[in-house]
């Protein structure tokens, strides 16, 4: 039987301390392709959350995962990180807190991106006409082309009816 890692019990002591002093305690994490984050908010493979009682919603931290809710411009996210991608948590207020070492490098922004984007739905693309067909406007205006930009109506008008 392997041992477990003393990481995450170091995680809650941490976070637990901050609370219990009124600090507010940030977590900074390595994203990877098992990180579930606002990839918008991911600088240079790394992202730091605040992770308070205030900020967080069903906070979950166990010996493999940190889960909770939080909203990122007023829109509920499910976020899920990785014990093994923790890089630290600390309080905000003073930066007391611990770093830990991260076996796995933290991956780069554009890997993020193709990773994401793998995992999306195939996207709708161009087919090539068939021998023969032309495609509209590839030769030309056809019939049905109107160059003029579409009339737009006048403001609408209030009618009282009695």
């Amino acid at each position: 039987m392997s041992e477990i890692s003393t990481k995450p019990y170091l995680l809650r002591a941490i976070y637990e301390w901050c609370t219990d002093n009124g600090y507010t305690p940030y977590l900074a994490a390595a994203v990877d392709a098992q990180t579930r984050v606002p990839r918008e908010f991911v600088k240079n493979g790394e992202i730091v959350l605040n992770i308070s009682f205030t900020a967080t919603s069903g906070l979950k931290m166990d010996n493999d995962f940190v889960n909770f809710n939080a909203r990122f411009g007023g829109v509920s996210r499910e976020i899920s990180i990785p014990v093994d991608n923790v890089v630290a948590i600390y309080a905000r207020e003073n930066g007391q807190g611990m770093a830990f070492e991260v076996s796995k490098l933290p991956a780069r922004d554009d890997e993020i991106v193709s990773v994401e984007e793998s995992l999306k739905s195939p996207a709708l693309s161009a087919v090539p006409p068939v021998e023969g067909e032309t495609t509209p406007g590839a030769e030309g205006p056809g019939p049905d082309d109107n160059n003029d930009p579409p009339k737009k109506g006048g403001r609408p008008t209030l009618t009282r009816i009695k």
